[in-house]
């Protein structure tokens, strides 16, 4: 991609913005400028070349990832386009004679592992919507016995009830 020097873009989501703004309005990131999104994109690519492709025997392979067949098999085009070579392997149990696994395991290279993990977290963000949604307030306990609570679920605060009043979480 080529990118204006004159111009801002957002890292993540890579909008383009005049100059003068400083943060992406959708991801809320700092923008970088043409110059800086090139050198980011040059060493992108050469993190993708560097890496060896396919899978072979002398590889140290690490796990990264398990689940159902097809949630693994979705990675595949992802993995590809970033030269990250994989494998799915089936445990050993399921039906006990060996042909039918019921959970997989996604296996790359020890060095392709923090790269693989950031596609998966990429997709999980993505498929969950959780990208766009504020975290900060998730993990506030509710307290009877205080005047003010905050609601975990939507992150409203109010007078202490048994129920939000904003998203209708009973707390009883």
């Amino acid at each position: 991609m080529r990118y204006e020097a004159d111009l801002k873009y957002c890292p993540q989501c890579q909008d383009e913005y005049r100059s003068d703004i400083i943060t992406c309005a959708s991801c809320k990131l700092p923008l970088l400028g043409g110059a800086e999104m090139q050198d980011l994109g040059n060493r992108s690519q050469q993190d993708r070349n560097s890496r060896r492709g396919a899978l072979s025997a002398d590889d140290d392979i690490v796990t990264i990832h398990k689940g159902p067949l097809a949630d693994l098999k979705k990675f595949e085009k992802a993995f590809l386009g970033e030269n990250i070579g994989m494998m799915i392997v089936g445990d050993e149990g399921g039906c006990n004679k060996g042909c039918c696994p019921t959970t997989f395991f996604l296996q790359v290279r020890r060095e392709d592992a923090m790269a693989a993990a950031a596609l998966i977290q990429e997709d999980f963000q993505r498929a969950t919507g959780l990208d766009d949604y504020d975290t900060s307030t998730c993990d506030a306990v509710f307290n009877q016995d205080a005047s003010h609570a905050i609601c975990p679920a939507c992150g409203f605060e109010f007078e202490t009830t048994t129920t939000c009043p904003d998203c209708g979480l009973c707390f009883a």
